[in-house]
């Protein structure tokens, strides 16, 4: 992951007109039983020069689109990374477990923004063949200001196939005993809500929160390894403009 984080550096420094970094923690509650919250350093990094993108630790390229002063869209490839999954060691509720890995994910989104409401859907497969899954994603959000606070909230959908859900949630024969039955969860679909929370402290240095919750289905609450029914996570993290 540096590797490709140092590229889109590079790639920044060279096509860019403006280019914000950053880093900082991420947090994420894990909703399997006794499993803790992850907490990981994470790097920043808003770039879109019309060619090639950066949002944050995912990555893209169109190679379709039209943009405007009123309306703009475009079709991208894209990829971002999922730090999810456990290892049996990581709880007792999860001894006899498999491990379940943490993958990319890649795969073609539809962006399009008027004024400053905007729209994205994102249909993506497992890059690493962890999961043989994939999802499909829909987000629409807006960009409003309080003060010296600039707000993007926005509201979710994502639609996860079979195969995600019983990799991460299932629990195979193998791993079945006496006090964790067997199960095997279909389709499913989260919704979530999310905003961006911007506050200047120069005229190029900024804080920038993140803040989410999903509403995990049914289908995955019911699983015998899972206590919660939110995921709740966010970023706190320091970010520096640059214009060329």
């Amino acid at each position: 992951m540096r590797v490709v984080f140092f590229l889109l550096v590079l790639l920044s420094s060279v096509f860019a007109q403006k280019i914000t970094l950053g880093a900082g923690p991420y947090f994420q509650t894990q909703p399997y039983k006794g499993v803790d919250t992850l907490i990981i350093p994470s790097p920043v990094v808003f770039y879109d020069n019309g060619i090639l993108y950066v949002r944050w630790t995912r990555v893209g390229a169109y190679f379709l689109g039209k943009k405007s002063d009123n309306f703009s869209w475009g079709f991208s490839v894209t990829a971002q990374p999922r730090p999810y999954g456990y290892e049996a060691s990581d709880s007792q509720a999860l001894q006899g477990m498999q491990k379940r890995k943490n993958t990319w994910e890649g795969g073609l989104a539809l962006s399009m923004q008027a004024d400053t409401t905007y729209f994205e859907v994102m249909a993506l497969n497992d890059l690493l063949n962890a999961t043989d899954a994939w999802i499909l994603k829909a987000e629409l959000g807006d960009e409003f200001s309080i003060a010296d606070l600039t707000l993007y909230p926005s509201v979710l959908a994502i639609y996860q196939s079979s195969q995600y859900t019983n990799y991460y949630y299932g629990v195979r024969e193998s791993e079945s005993t006496p006090a964790r039955r067997a199960y095997e969860p279909d389709s499913s679909v989260t919704f979530a809500v999310q905003t961006y929370i911007s506050y200047p402290l120069t005229k190029k240095l900024s804080t920038l929160i993140n803040l989410r919750a999903d509403l995990l289905p049914n289908q995955v609450s019911n699983s015998p390894i899972v206590e919660d029914n939110y995921i709740y996570s966010g970023l706190l993290s320091l970010i520096y403009t640059l214009e060329y």
